[in-house]
């Protein structure tokens, strides 16, 4: 009897642990959702994986480079420079269109895939204004904003092993930037006034994109000192 009593107890006891064991863990995982819904991972393995949308990434840096020297080369070049500013452009929604579609997503691609944006964006504006289609404050912009983004990127990753994702805002501003430089590129010369001002909208909307940049690595680091505290 007593016997009976025991393993009874036995048996109540595991399934009060199990319970307890599944409750940390939808804690935890509640907790993972959290730090997801500010597109933030720490202790990511950031490694290159041999797949169509990260050879796509690669391909678009790479392609920058004549797209700089072709662009010294205007006007004579501007066909060619056109043709590969927007293949460069068409091929980073192709490798994120395949990415989402085959599940081809790596952590690589979702770290390199906007910093690639970076020095599309960057290149293009310095060259632009080197031959005097862009005003000064443009590339000033850009650069300021680009340099800023990569450094807290740079310690987030190295000093909190957190990365934080492009995300749709930015996205949204890397597409009108392609459509104001596709205007200055199309426009005739005698409407060349217009890339005074083309860019306002564009460099706004990527000012309100760095502000929330900002604020969600701030709370992804908070959200990654809070597990640690928590451990």
């Amino acid at each position: 009897m007593n016997a009976s009593n025991g393993s009874q107890l036995d048996h109540k006891t595991a399934r009060e642990a199990s319970s307890t064991a599944s409750n940390v863990q939808a804690g935890t995982d509640d907790t993972s959702d959290m730090a997801g819904d500010s597109h933030a991972d720490s202790g990511v393995s950031v490694r290159f994986i041999l797949n169509i949308p990260n050879v796509l990434t690669i391909i678009r840096l790479l392609a920058i480079v004549p797209l700089a020297i072709l662009i010294t080369h205007w006007p004579e070049k501007r066909l060619v420079t056109v043709i590969i500013f927007a293949g460069i452009w068409l091929t980073d929604i192709l490798d994120g269109f395949i990415a989402r579609r085959f599940n081809m997503m790596t952590e690589f691609g979702k770290l390199f895939d906007p910093f690639v944006d970076k020095v599309f964006q960057v290149v293009t504006v310095i060259m632009l204004f080197s031959i005097g289609l862009v005003p000064l404050w443009v590339p000033l912009f850009y650069v300021l904003r680009e340099t800023f983004m990569l450094f807290a990127s740079t310690v987030l990753l190295t000093k909190h092993q957190v990365v934080v994702y492009s995300d749709r805002l930015g996205k949204f501003s890397t597409l009108l930037f392609v459509i104001a430089v596709g205007v200055v590129y199309l426009l005739p010369t005698k409407y060349m006034w217009v890339k005074d001002f083309i860019f306002i909208i564009p460099v706004l909307v990527s000012f309100s994109a760095t502000i929330h940049y900002a604020v969600t690595q701030i709370r992804a680091l908070r959200a990654v000192n809070n597990r640690r505290d928590r451990q």
